[in-house]
């Protein structure tokens, strides 16, 4: 998008989240119209009316929808179709975080992660494809993890859900690249929100892992979605990590195998 047309016409998932939350929030000030999706309807319609009340300006839908189901994904693109000139910018930002050893790990809570985190994004950009393709510049920002680089002991099933939106996204936006639709990915560090269960916050405490305010998570991806790149991973020594990872992962495993003594103690068996 140029700096000529600013306005973004987005349709953010999990907008009733913290980071969902922070991002609208963030974005309004270049929205000229929004499409608020998430699960909780409550919640959706006291953003919507936060949005308003500092954006008087803005078209704000809102849709209350599992994203997991074809309907609730149907619903969102139905909800798209009705904004005027259509939607240029689609954030899945929708997730589940589940710390568990994998071993005892429910496969229900297994089956929600991978259909959650990865197979629901796919299919909602799926649908939003042609929408997207019909304007003269538009973007797909898939909102991933730094453990989406960064295997984690008590996170394999998370872990594999957002390698896969990573993927998912790179092939993406390499077929995509003779279009108008760019396609990127965003990856938050650990962030203080409600995803986080009692013995995450007290497993990242005694790591003295650095966890950001959603607030700062936004305006990192403002900063992002102004910029060149094509992928973002927010905060340091996450970056670090990230390129060790993928250029020499035995530095990694050494790292967090120093962990995994702190790691056990919180892990929910």
């Amino acid at each position: 998008m140029s700096s000529a047309e600013k306005s973004y016409r987005l349709a953010l998932t999990g907008a009733a989240g913290g980071i969902g939350q922070a991002l609208a929030l963030a974005l309004a000030p270049s929205c000229s119209a929004m499409l608020l999706v998430g699960r909780d309807a409550a919640k959706l319609a006291a953003l919507r009316q936060k949005l308003l009340a500092q954006h008087a300006h803005l078209a704000i839908e809102i849709v209350a929808a599992d994203l997991a189901s074809e309907a609730g994904r149907e619903a969102t693109l139905k909800g798209a179709q009705a904004v005027s000139g259509g939607i240029n910018l689609l954030i899945n930002n929708a997730g589940l975080s589940e710390f568990h050893a994998f071993g005892t790990q429910p496969a229900a809570q297994v089956e929600a992660l991978m259909t959650t985190n990865l197979l629901s994004p796919i299919l909602l950009s799926q649908k939003f494809l042609p929408m997207l393709q019909a304007q003269s510049s538009a973007q797909i920002v898939n909102i991933g993890s730094a453990f989406g680089d960064i295997g984690y002991p008590g996170f394999a099933a998370y872990c594999a859900t957002k390698f896969g939106l990573r993927g998912f996204t790179q092939a993406l936006r390499r077929e995509l690249s003779d279009s108008a639709v760019r396609v990127r990915y965003f990856a938050p560090r650990a962030t203080k929100t409600s995803i986080n269960t009692s013995a995450v916050d007290a497993m990242n405490e005694a790591l003295k892992t650095q966890a950001d305010d959603p607030a700062v998570v936004a305006q990192a991806f403002v900063e992002f979605l102004a910029g060149p790149k094509n992928e973002c991973v927010v905060g340091w020594p996450e970056r670090f990590y990230v390129f060790m990872n993928r250029l020499r992962h035995q530095v990694t495993d050494q790292a967090i195998g120093k962990q995994l003594a702190t790691i056990k103690r919180f892990l929910p068996n």
